[in-house]
C-alpha cells in the first residue's frame, strides 16, 4: 500500500498533540492495557485484582478470612482480617492508603526482602488502583491500631479525605474494598456472574489450604433460609482436595492423593497428583504465586521431568520393562490429574511474554525437578505394592502407545484411510482446493437421507459433505485401539487431515470450519455429543481454536400463503401464534434433516448469509471436563440423577 505525502497533515502534527495523562488517567483512556478488556473478562478481573491483594495478605501470614460480596447493585466489596492498609502520612506528603489506591506501581511489592511480602500476586502493585479508576465509586475502610478509617473515591479522585469513623479492638485489623465499576468504561458489561465468581473464589481455597473464603450474593436469596445465597469455601489439605474434586466421577488407579512439598532459595513448591482410567493427557493444572499458568512454563516442566526420570530409574531398577521399551513423557501423562503450586519470591519472579500465562524462572525447574524426584522416589521404595500399582497404569499407557503406533503403520501400510490417501465413496469434497481458504467447510450429516438433501443443497464451491451412518462410538467408554478401528471414526479422522493425540498437526487442517449437523431431536443431540467428545479428546486443539461448529436446523416450517417462515424452538412458534391468533398457517413440525428438501435446508441451515451456527468453546475446562466424564463415561449413575431431577422439564416428542 502506498500513502501520498501531505505536507498539509506534518504540520498538523505539533507540540499540543503530545499528550501527557496524568495520573489514573492512562487506565481509563486505555483499559484494555491494564485489565485485557472491558467485556466481560475485563469486569470480572477487577475482583481478582482485590482478592488477589487478600491472598498476598495471607501468603505474608496475615490474614485468616476473606469474604466477597456482590451487592444487589452489582457493586462489590471484598473483606479480609490482614493487617490493613498502612493509614499513615506518606513520604509523598498523601496518606498512605490514598497512595496505594490512586499511585500505579505503588504498594508494598515491591523492596524484595524489605517488602511486605515474600511472595504475591496479582498486578504487582498497580491492582487496587487500577480498580479504583475503572470504578464509578470506591469505598476503602480499614481497621488498624483501634481505628475504622475510611476514604472516599470516583474514577481514581479523591472524593472524602481519610477519616476516623469509629473504633475497633486493638488486636482487629484488616481492609475492605467496595467499589461499581463504571458504565462509562464496561457499558452493558456490568453484571456479575456469580458461578464464575464462585469458581474463581474455590480455586484460590484450594490453593490456599487453611484459607477461609466466604462468597455471598445478596442478588440471590436461599428459599429455606430467606437469606442472601452463601457459599463458605475452606480445603485444610489444599491442592490434595482439588486433585480430588477434579477426579470426581473418574475410575481411580490408586484412591489416595499423592502429595509432596518442599523449598530452595526462595522458590517452593507443593505438588498433588492422582492417577485414574482415563486416556486424556493434559491433567496437569500449574500456578505461581497463586496465578494461574496455562502455558504452563519452568515450574511444570520441572515437575513432568520429574516424574518421567523417577519412573524410568524405578522400571530399569525393577526390570519392569525389557531394555529396549523405554515410557516417554506422554506415557506418564495419560490419565495424570496434578496441581502444581510454586511460590517464587518476587526478584526472582519471571514471566514469558505479558499475559503471565507461562513461568520463565529458570532455577525452578532443577530446583522443583530436584524436590520432587527425592520425594516421589523415596515414596516408591517405601511402598513397593502402591508403587505397582501406579506403574502398572504407566506401563499400560506405554503398551497402548506402541500398539496404536503398530496400527497406524500397518494401516499406513494398507494405504488406508488414515493416512489420507484414500477418501470414502460417500463423501464429497468442495472444488476449492487451497486449504487455508476461511471458506473452505465441511459438514458431518447425521444419516444418508440428510446427507443426500446436503450435498444436493450445498455451494459445492466450499463446502464438503459427509453422511454419517447412525451414532459414532463412544470414544469415552474405549480404549484407543478399538477406537481407530471404527469406520466412521477413521472417515472424520482422514476427512479433517490433522491427525490424533500426539501426532496431531494443526498445519495439516483441511477445513476452516468443521460442522455438526444433526436432527433437531434427542438422537441428534446424541450424536452431536458423541462427535464432540471424539473432538474434544482426540482433536482437543479444533475445539481450543473455534474449528468446530453446531449447525442449527428449524423444528418448524410456519406456511401462510405463500409466504414460508422458519422458527427453531417452542417458544419462537408461541411467540409468533400468540402474536397473531387468528392467522390461518400451515405448521410441520420436522422430525428431521432429512425432511426438508434441498432448498429448505440450504436457505435454513447452510446458506452462510441466514443460517446460525453454534462456535463450540472451552471456557471452563474443569467444567467441560466433569460434563464429559460424567454424561459419556462408564457410570451410568450421574446421567441417572441428572434425568430425575431435570427429566421433568424435557420435552417428550411422540
Amino acid at each position: 500500500m502506498t500513502t501520498e505525502y501531505n505536507e498539509n497533515v506534518r504540520q498538523e502534527y505539533n507540540e499540543d498533540q503530545i499528550q501527557v495523562l496524568e495520573g489514573l488517567n492512562a487506565v481509563r483512556k486505555r483499559p484494555g492495557m491494564y485489565i485485557g478488556d472491558t467485556y466481560e473478562n475485563g469486569l470480572h478481573h477487577l475482583v481478582w485484582e482485590i482478592v488477589d491483594n487478600s491472598i498476598d495478605e495471607h501468603l505474608a501470614g496475615r490474614c485468616e478470612a476473606i469474604t466477597v460480596f456482590i451487592h444487589k447493585d452489582n457493586s462489590v466489596s471484598v473483606e479480609d482480617n490482614g493487617a490493613g492498609i498502612p493509614v499513615g502520612m506518606h513520604k509523598t506528603g498523601r496518606p498512605t492508603l490514598e497512595v496505594v489506591l490512586t499511585q500505579l506501581h505503588a504498594g508494598g511489592k515491591f523492596g524484595g526482602e524489605k517488602s511486605g511480602y515474600k511472595t504475591s500476586g496479582g498486578l504487582h502493585g498497580v491492582g487496587s488502583s487500577v480498580v479504583n479508576a475503572l470504578s464509578s465509586r470506591m469505598t476503602a475502610i480499614v481497621k488498624r491500631d483501634g481505628k475504622l478509617h475510611r476514604m472516599e473515591f470516583e474514577k481514581g479522585n479523591v472524593t472524602k479525605e481519610i477519616e476516623v469513623i469509629g473504633t475497633c479492638a486493638p488486636e482487629e485489623t484488616g481492609t475492605t474494598i467496595h467499589f461499581k465499576p463504571d458504565g462509562e468504561i464496561f457499558g452493558m458489561f456490568t453484571e456479575y456472574q456469580y458461578n464464575r465468581i464462585f469458581k474463581r473464589m474455590q480455586e484460590s481455597a484450594f490453593l490456599n489450604k487453611g484459607l477461609l473464603i466466604r462468597l455471598v450474593d445478596e442478588r440471590q436469596i436461599n428459599e429455606e433460609t430467606n437469606e442472601p445465597v452463601e457459599a463458605t469455601l475452606l480445603y485444610e489439605r489444599g491442592i490434595e482436595q482439588y486433585v480430588e474434586f477434579l477426579n470426581e466421577g473418574k475410575e481411580l488407579i490408586y484412591d489416595d492423593v499423592l502429595s509432596f512439598e518442599g523449598e530452595k532459595d526462595g522458590i517452593s513448591v507443593e505438588v498433588a497428583f492422582q492417577y485414574h482410567n482415563g486416556g486424556e493427557n493434559d491433567g496437569v493444572k500449574s500456578f505461581v504465586n497463586n496465578i494461574k499458568t496455562p502455558e504452563g512454563g519452568t515450574h511444570q516442566a520441572g515437575f513432568e521431568s520429574a516424574l518421567l526420570s523417577t519412573f524410568k530409574e524405578y522400571i530399569t531398577l525393577n526390570k519392569l520393562l525389557k531394555p529396549s521399551q523405554e515410557i516417554e513423557k506422554k506415557d506418564i501423562l495419560v490419565g495424570l490429574t496434578a496441581i502444581v503450586s510454586a511460590k517464587i519470591v518476587e526478584e526472582k519472579l519471571q514471566f514469558e511474554g505479558q499475559t503471565k500465562s507461562k513461568l520463565g524462572t529458570k532455577e525452578a525447574r532443577g530446583i522443583i525437578l530436584s524436590i520432587v524426584s527425592e520425594r516421589l522416589m523415596r515414596f516408591l521404595e517405601k511402598n513397593p505394592d502402591d508403587a505397582e500399582i501406579l506403574l502398572s497404569k504407566i506401563i499400560q499407557s506405554y503398551n497402548i502407545r506402541m500398539a496404536a503406533k503398530k496400527a497406524r503403520e500397518l494401516e499406513k501400510s494398507k494405504n488406508s484411510v488414515l493416512n489420507g490417501r484414500k477418501k470414502p465413496e460417500k463423501f464429497k469434497d468442495c472444488l476449492v482446493k487451497d486449504i487455508h481458504d476461511p471458506r473452505r467447510e465441511v459438514y458431518f450429516v447425521e444419516g444418508d437421507s440428510a446427507g443426500g438433501s446436503a450435498k444436493s443443497a450445498r455451494d459445492k464451491f466450499v463446502q464438503a459433505i459427509m453422511p454419517l451412518k447412525g451414532k459414532i462410538f463412544n470414544i469415552e467408554k474405549a480404549k484407543i485401539e478399538k477406537v481407530l478401528k471404527n469406520d466412521e471414526i477413521k472417515h472424520i479422522i482422514n476427512i479433517i487431515g490433522t491427525g490424533i493425540l500426539d501426532e496431531f498437526d494443526y498445519e495439516k487442517l483441511q477445513y476452516q470450519k468443521v460442522i455438526i449437523m444433526t436432527d433437531a431431536d434427542v438422537d441428534g443431540e446424541h450424536i452431536a455429543l458423541l462427535m464432540l467428545t471424539f473432538f474434544y479428546r482426540y482433536m482437543r486443539p479444533l475445539v481450543e481454536k473455534g474449528h468446530i461448529y453446531m449447525a442449527r436446523p428449524p423444528l418448524y416450517k410456519y406456511e401462510v400463503g405463500k409466504k414460508v417462515d422458519y422458527y427453531y424452538s417452542d417458544e419462537e412458534l408461541d411467540e409468533r401464534v400468540s402474536e397473531f391468533p387468528h392467522e390461518k398457517a400451515t405448521v410441520q413440525r420436522y422430525k428431521g434433516l432429512g425432511e426438508m428438501n434441498p432448498e429448505q435446508l440450504w436457505e435454513t441451515t447452510m446458506d452462510p448469509e441466514q443460517r446460525t451456527l453454534f462456535q463450540m468453546s472451552i471456557d471452563d475446562a474443569e467444567e467441560v471436563e466433569k460434563v464429559f466424564v460424567e454424561f459419556m463415561g462408564e457410570n451410568a449413575q450421574p446421567r441417572r440423577e441428572f434425568l430425575e431431577k431435570y427429566g421433568h422439564q424435557a420435552e417428550i416428542d411422540a
